[in-house]
């Protein structure tokens, strides 16, 4: 219990009062909501009196239940976002398409739509989604400074996140667990067609292993070595797993790939690598036959696929089909 001063309407002067937890009850469109608030108490008379500070401590946490029951992303995730991502905050309205002073009333305690409360959610949780969205709508903002400083916090976010060293095997048993059969010769392609589709959406590389410029298209060394004894058959389905490691945007793009390029055998999608860029300029003028161990340069990989999508006007990661269905009517 608190003791302050502050004016009291029925002795008309100005007195102690004390601050006791009480539960309070407030209307929001017509819809009365009981919420854990406070009361000030003249301490010589026992009357209720009126103090700012309380009053806005009130209506916050009216306005938080409020939030909270109908799904409404709080305040403290809103005002955190900036510091976050290393932005301010009209810019993250001029990324996202909104009012130059939108955020910053949100940030003031308006409410926001549930529209854009589900997207502020969505940018806290995810830093991949919040990367994507300043990558496709950067010319938006005013300064370039304000992308350079943004990408170098969303990148350092995700490779934080990002065990560099079990990523690529936590992908593996994610598409052993989702593809129906997947030959050593398949998944070698697959983890290829991940890395180039997934930098071209989201502009980083998803695993920090390199691959080689083998004779039958891409290959990871280490992963070939792994699974090498099964050959020409499928590899053994793995036990189920927390796939709450991966991001939304992680995830997107493995089921596109599992539907649209899985579907195909690894003969196929060897041809498939054959006939793109980073394979063959890697392999240079090497005759057809003759092993190789060159490393197909990741920027190779991330500017080819990143040109795709531009080809193809590739919005999300659904959009791989068309790509992949062109690729096996060329061979």
């Amino acid at each position: 219990m608190n003791t302050n001063k502050t004016f009291c309407e029925t002795c008309r002067s100005d007195v102690d009062y004390t601050v006791s937890s009480v539960m309070l009850s407030g209307k929001i469109k017509n819809k009365e909501y009981p919420y854990p608030g406070k009361e000030a108490c003249c301490a010589d008379c026992g009357a209720p009196v009126f103090v700012p500070e309380i009053n806005d401590y009130n209506l916050k946490a009216l306005y938080d239940v409020y939030r909270e029951e109908n799904g409404i992303v709080p305040l403290e995730i809103i005002t955190a976002i900036p510091e976050k991502y290393a932005i301010g905050k009209r810019p993250i309205s001029l990324l996202l398409g909104w009012g130059e002073q939108t955020f910053s009333r949100y940030c003031d305690g308006d409410m926001p739509t549930r529209q854009y409360s589900d997207i502020l959610t969505r940018i806290w949780e995810d830093p991949t989604f919040y990367l994507q969205i300043l990558e496709e709508n950067k010319d938006n903002l005013k300064s370039s400074l304000s992308y350079e400083k943004s990408r170098k916090a969303v990148d350092e976010l995700i490779n934080s996140c990002t065990d560099t060293g079990s990523k690529i095997d936590n992908v593996i048993q994610y598409l052993l667990n989702r593809c129906e059969d997947i030959t050593p010769l398949a998944l070698q392609k697959v983890l290829y067609y991940i890395q180039g589709f997934y930098y071209a959406f989201y502009k980083t590389f998803l695993f920090s292993e390199d691959c080689q410029a083998w004779t039958h298209g891409p290959v990871y060394r280490d992963i070939y070595f792994r699974y090498r004894d099964y050959r020409f058959d499928p590899i053994k389905k793995q036990s189920d797993f927390d796939t709450n490691i991966f991001s939304s945007g992680e995830i997107a793009v493995f089921d596109s790939i599992i539907n649209h390029i899985c579907c195909y055998s690894g003969k196929i999608l060897e041809a498939f690598t054959h006939n793109e860029s980073p394979w063959l300029i890697t392999r240079g003028d090497l005759p057809a036959g003759d092993p190789s161990e060159r490393i197909i340069d990741k920027q190779l990989i991330g500017d080819y696929f990143s040109a795709i999508k531009e080809k193809y006007t590739m919005v999300n990661p659904a959009d791989i089909k068309a790509y992949s269905g062109d690729m096996f009517i060329q061979i």
